[in-house]
């Protein structure tokens, strides 16, 4: 299906208070039952997340999430995955009940948007109980889920502050001409989906595209060929990360070559942080920490890049002793002291936001993180190769 991938899209997270109509407003914001509706207290047990499209916003995420007074220890494990939501929150809705004045819970969950710097909405529900509406504000909406009364006039607030997010980003694209040619190499392996392309490189293809550029895809295996095949040197090579050592020694020196890996860490993140991140390798010592995080959920194959082929190459290279430990979606430690290095995938199902907090979490606690693709072009001498189309972070390695 032709969609707008989750990690791309605007992600609209809904909190407040148990029975403060969340649920009733994330129904009647998005015309469909996809929050479970009751009179009873803490209905909404764990974040429901839907991609759909919304009028007038375009292809969003909406995430509804548990109570944040949710009571017992169970209780806490909901509020806390509420609080973990946050990290992948680009707009904010704070439902509340009209009736009340905002509580101890609610102020507290404003003062986290605020840190956080996530723009946000208080959206006063239930006005058809009561009987006046507040006053509309820049940050504050009277509405009711019932009658669908300024439902409408919520999505377009709400749109306001996503064009006000909204950021021209490329991948690839701010870096080429029209007409320019750019080969991908992308290997074939026991780890490749079937039938299709992972969704960086799909992506990195539409991008060129967009650029009115020439995207060629080839494998490792066909990389010599089908260079001597075209007219001209291509205006860069953009490799699998696993494949980088192989493609280096092909690509001529004076034909620029970096990884998905490394521009998508430049579309997401940090890439000057994690080109410094990766002098780490260099300085672990026997019995450290290295923490290797990816971004999806997909099946472990036995040559999986993460969980096998990273540790292996990390262990020949410093020749130590390090212990690894693992994480894959949603989940990221908030606690990093533990480790000296965090290495994280290119990031391509988490969205920008997301991808920033994990990062923000690392420099907060002073520990050195880098990406996937940064961290074997490192120990494969090819670092400052791969960074030379990115100055800034080309220049990095010399601070």
């Amino acid at each position: 299906m032709n969609t707008t991938p989750s990690s791309e899209r605007v992600h609209i997270g809904f909190f407040g208070l148990r029975n403060a109509g969340k649920s009733s407003v994330v129904n009647a914001v998005t015309g469909q039952s996809l929050a479970v509706v009751s009179d009873v207290k803490g209905t909404t047990t764990d974040p429901v997340q839907k991609a759909m499209e919304l009028l007038p916003l375009g292809p969003v995420v909406i995430i509804d999430t548990p109570g944040i007074d949710d009571e017992g220890a169970l209780g806490e494990l909901r509020i806390q995955k509420t609080k973990e939501v946050l990290a992948k929150t680009d707009i904010a809705l704070l439902v509340t009940d009209v009736r009340q004045p905002l509580n101890e819970a609610e102020t507290a969950l404003l003062r986290l948007f605020e840190e956080r710097e996530i723009p946000y909405l208080i959206v006063y529900n239930k006005c058809d109980l009561v009987g006046s509406v507040p006053e509309e504000t820049d940050n504050a909406l009277g509405v009711s889920a019932v009658t669908g009364m300024n439902i409408h006039r919520l999505k377009e607030k709400t749109a306001t502050l996503v064009k006000g997010q909204a950021q021209e980003k490329r991948i690839v694209a701010d870096l080429l001409a029209a007409g320019d040619t750019v080969v991908l190499v992308t290997p074939i392996d026991e780890a490749a989906p079937k039938g299709r392309l992972i969704l960086p490189q799909q992506q990195t293809i539409r991008d060129i595209l967009d650029a009115d550029a020439m995207a060629v895809v080839t494998k490792e295996t066909t990389l010599a060929k089908t260079l001597a095949s075209l007219a001209s040197p291509p205006r860069m090579v953009i490799t699998d990360s696993q494949a980088f050592a192989e493609v280096a020694g092909i690509v001529p020196a004076d034909v620029p070559l970096t990884s998905f890996s490394i521009l998508f860490v430049r579309y997401k993140s940090d890439l000057v942080a994690a080109a410094k991140g990766a002098a780490m390798l260099d300085r672990l010592r026997d019995g450290d920490k290295v923490l290797i995080s990816e971004g999806c959920t997909h099946h472990r194959q036995c040559g999986d890049i993460g969980t096998v082929k990273l540790p292996r190459l990390i262990k020949k290279h410093t020749g130590k002793d390090i212990a690894f430990e693992f994480t894959s979606g949603g989940t990221f430690p908030d606690d990093l002291s533990d480790y000296a290095l965090v290495i994280h995938c290119g990031a391509c199902m988490l969205n920008e936001r997301e991808m920033r907090s994990r990062a923000a979490r690392a420099k907060n606690a002073a520990i050195p993180m880098t990406n996937y693709g940064i961290a074997i072009a490192h120990m494969n001498g090819i670092l400052r190769r791969s960074l030379a189309p990115f100055p800034e972070a080309s220049a990095a390695l010399d601070e």
